[in-house]
């Protein structure tokens, strides 16, 4: 893990988008298409507005979350919806998405159909990760139903995720998918959050799930 400490939001959210586009350009030049995998909320919001704008083949990239509620993608607290908005227009308008959300009661019965679209794009030539206070990324929740299978060497792509304080079930890509994108960036604010990071250096990764995706990560900060 590299972290790289910023004097403002606003420049880290440029130079972060900045360095998504040069991993998926890098990518570009040696395969007919690279993922990029993008964690929801509004922290990110000020990276896609600049990503959107980078000059990329963007015919050729496809764009997924990290995570997602199981609600529909025009739901208030749907993440597509967010990236809809935010990351899939302007220059990155011709993006493909690829969904972690199908229309069913539960997300049990059509993560095989979720996890057939995804499968042929890995591994993520980038993601961005955040992380919580509770050290948690992506829905990677301590304590929650779901998070050891997550965390498994074998884990499938997709995993359901529920906790009794969560509103929403939610589904998460696996740590081992995670973990496994060519180049990792994370995006943490606040003391607290720097904070929580020190901390899960000793802690383990139930306790603290941000450890799975750390090595080899570049961690970027600011107040």
């Amino acid at each position: 893990m590299k972290l790289k400490s910023y004097p403002d939001f606003e420049m880290m959210a440029i130079d972060v988008a900045n360095a998504l586009a040069d991993d998926l350009a890098e990518a570009l030049h040696h395969d007919d298409r690279a993922l990029l995998g993008v964690a929801g909320g509004t922290t990110p919001g000020p990276v896609f507005d600049a990503l959107s704008a980078a000059d990329l083949d963007w015919e050729r990239i496809d764009v997924m979350l990290t995570d997602e509620r199981w609600v529909p993608e025009d739901h208030e607290r749907s993440n597509a919806r967010l990236i809809k908005e935010r990351l899939l227009v302007n220059r990155a308008m011709p993006a493909r998405f690829l969904p972690l959300y199908a229309p069913a009661r539960a997300p049990e019965s059509v993560l095989a159909d979720l996890e057939a679209m995804i499968a042929p794009a890995l591994p993520m030539a980038a993601v961005l990760l955040g992380m919580g206070a509770d050290m948690h990324t992506a829905s990677l929740f301590p304590g929650s139903d779901g998070l050891s299978e997550a965390l498994a060497t074998d884990a499938p792509i997709l995993v359901p995720i529920r906790r009794d304080d969560l509103p929403d079930t939610r589904v998460t890509v696996s740590a081992r998918v995670l973990d496994g994108a060519v180049r990792k960036h994370v995006l943490i604010r606040g003391q607290d959050k720097r904070r929580a990071l020190e901390m899960a250096a000793g802690l383990s990764r139930e306790e603290a799930p941000i450890r799975a995706v750390l090595s080899g990560a570049q961690v970027h900060w600011s107040e």
